[in-house]
């Protein structure tokens, strides 16, 4: 029936008490609901123990690096959650008396609500931004404990090297670090225990489904009367539109992890092409690397057309079913209306209540899309971790700390098909001590040197060295870091341990004293200085370092002999009682050296003193 004039749906003067006892008593109910819930996907479900492995540490209570914050976040945010659902309650009760004065032309009850609305439009708003603040410092702090995590994985032991070797190749884990961490923290926060996630849902269901329930009216369906068939109607409604978006969106999990793999092999080879700009340039490679981009990006749009295609079926699907869904409750309700059993404010809660429910019903039907590309992410962040714990396993040498000098025993190194290289080699090195290793190409010079750096992940043995600083690896192309050019010269320690005045002094030792003036400049080393220059600028690296052991892999092959021999000279006066190991083919590198490790294939080796 319709309310007489100035009757309201709910008392507002004592509504507050309620809403506060009603809010108190969801929380607890969906506190004990959601662990429950999570509990079993967790246990059960792939990507729910794929999701535990990648936060579950940041969580655990006794371990987890921030103790009991992120529980006290999840608590704080599904009581935002409950009292976002409470207010919506209201403003479906405070419509439906603002459309029923309207239709009794009650203008004291119309002025009352519009009092009632400003008062729920100030605690929504402030319960927003609240939401908005605690749910962003909750997905940011997930973020910094993931990256901070996935990096110490990654670098630690040195897994970001050893990966190459490791069985399970993954692509690109830069991107996995930088792009899919992010992507799996928002991911989590807002499907989940987010604005419009799937808690709000769980929580809006049964509150909404009582209102709807109450609206509700019979409805003859076939000369069969159906009693409450509002509610009946909709559950039946969202559930078969969901059974059908689940089948059409399904294939959207492969194509989004695609998506993210060719992309990543797409970027790469633009990276290459930066990195390498000279070498292309000089081979006027230009067409080759055009089709070498013009390929993958074609297997990217390729992909990206699949996704638009399945995209357009599943989202033309749940524009059809939302639609349908606003005129639906209006209809049902309207010979009810007619016939002066519910007010116009009735019929407007009823089609509230409906789209809520709806609503709720079809959030996992309207968050498919979302979840096909977090599962993508969720495989990808394992697939990277996975690839890092076959990288650790990975055998390696032996090495061991030793206070100087440098000791190898029994020491076999092959190549990745088993082929001995170097087999059980014994070697000891003394303060001072010089040794060059030569050998034929291919017969194993630099993966000695690896093996001795314990890079290389099949060798056996024992290696026993200075750890740490002490001992120094230097490539025939050195390594430049990103910053200035002091950053470079005092890798890898800090740069502030290099000051101006030695800075200087060992830029002019090794034929670099132009650069003396741009120690502070932040450029792109490697491509502003030459090959020989980078050389130069590693030998001048060393001699900052001090270290008490130096191995040298071909570090001098883009100088002259005049240059070599400067630098060499300059290392043996500068670290006079530093073990020092070279690979070279030169002869000119004799006079620098005691002794020669002559590798000569199959395994076989020998040490012989160099004659003067």
């Amino acid at each position: 029936m319709s309310r007489g004039n100035a009757v309201e749906s709910i008392d507002w003067g004592t509504e507050w008490l309620r809403s506060l006892a009603w809010i108190a008593g969801v929380w607890v109910a969906t506190v004990i609901g959601f662990a429950i819930v999570a509990t079993i996907i967790v246990r059960s479900l792939t990507w729910g123990r794929q999701f535990w492995r990648l936060a579950g540490p940041w969580m655990d209570l006794r371990t987890g690096p921030d103790g009991y914050r992120p529980v006290f976040y999840v608590l704080g945010l599904l009581a935002l959650v409950v009292l976002q659902v409470r207010l919506t309650i209201l403003y479906t009760y405070q419509t439906n008396d603002l459309y029923t004065a309207l239709q009794n032309l009650d203008a004291g009850a119309f002025w009352r609500s519009l009092g009632v609305f400003a008062v729920l439009a100030t605690l929504s708003v402030a319960e927003a931004l609240v939401t908005y603040y605690v749910g962003q410092r909750f997905l940011i702090r997930l973020w910094e404990y993931l990256t901070d995590r996935f990096l110490r994985d990654w670098l630690g032991d040195r897994v970001y090297h050893r990966s190459r070797f490791a069985e399970t190749q993954v692509d690109n884990p830069d991107q996995r670090i930088q792009t899919d961490i992010a992507s799996f923290a928002q991911n989590s926060y807002s499907l989940s225990i987010g604005p419009s996630g799937a808690v709000q849902a769980l929580v809006t269901l049964p509150s909404f489904t009582i209102i709807l329930w109450q609206l509700s009216g019979p409805f003859t369906l076939l000369g069969v009367q159906v009693p409450r068939a509002m509610t009946f109607i909709a559950f039946l409604y969202v559930i078969v539109a969901t059974v059908f978006a689940f089948r059409i969106g399904r294939p959207l999990i492969r194509l989004n992890f695609l998506n993210e793999g060719l992309g990543a092999y797409y970027r790469y080879a633009l990276v290459r092409v930066r990195d390498n700009a000279e070498n292309i340039a000089f081979y006027r490679g230009e067409p080759v690397e055009r089709r070498t981009l013009d390929g993958r990006f074609r297997d990217v749009i390729a992909n990206y057309r699949r996704i638009v295609v399945r995209t357009l079926k599943f989202n033309g699907f749940n524009l059809v079913v939302t639609q349908v869904s606003q005129i639906f409750p209006i209809v049902l309700q309207a010979p009810r209306f007619f016939a002066r059993q519910i007010s116009l404010g009735d019929i407007q809660q009823t089609a509230q209540a409906f789209g809520q429910v709806h609503d709720s019903l079809s959030f996992f039907r309207n968050a498919y899309d979302t979840f096909a590309g977090y599962r993508a992410v969720l495989d990808r962040l394992t697939g990277l971790l996975d690839a890092d714990e076959q990288a650790r396993a990975l055998p390696t040498v032996a090495a061991e700390d030793r206070a100087d000098g440098v000791a190898v025993r029994e020491l076999t190194v092959r190549t990745p098909e088993g082929t001995v290289l170097v087999e059980n080699l014994d070697l000891c090195l003394a303060e001072a001590d010089t040794l060059l290793i030569t050998g034929r190409s291919g017969y194993g010079k630099t993966t000695l040197l690896r093996s001795l750096a314990d890079l290389w992940p099949y060798a056996a043995g024992t290696v026993e060295r200075p750890e740490g600083p002490r001992s120094m690896f230097l490539s025939q192309q050195p390594y430049l870091p990103l910053g200035t050019l002091r950053t470079a010269l005092a890798y890898p320690n800090p740069p502030e341990q290099v000051d101006d005045d030695e800075a200087v002094r060992v830029l002019r030792a090794v034929a670099l004293g132009h650069l003396a003036d741009r120690l502070d400049d932040d450029e792109v080393w490697w491509q502003v200085l030459s090959p020989g220059e980078q050389q130069r600028l590693g030998f001048a690296r060393l001699v900052l370092a001090r270290p008490d052991v130096v191995f040298l892999d071909e570090a001098t092959a883009a100088l002259d002999e005049g240059l070599e021999h400067d630098l060499y000279t300059l290392v043996r006066t500068e670290l006079p009682t530093s073990v020092l190991v070279s690979v070279g083919h030169r002869s000119s590198l004799e006079a620098f050296h005691d002794r020669r490790l002559d590798l000569r294939g199959d395994g076989r080796w020998e040490v012989e003193a160099i004659s003067r």
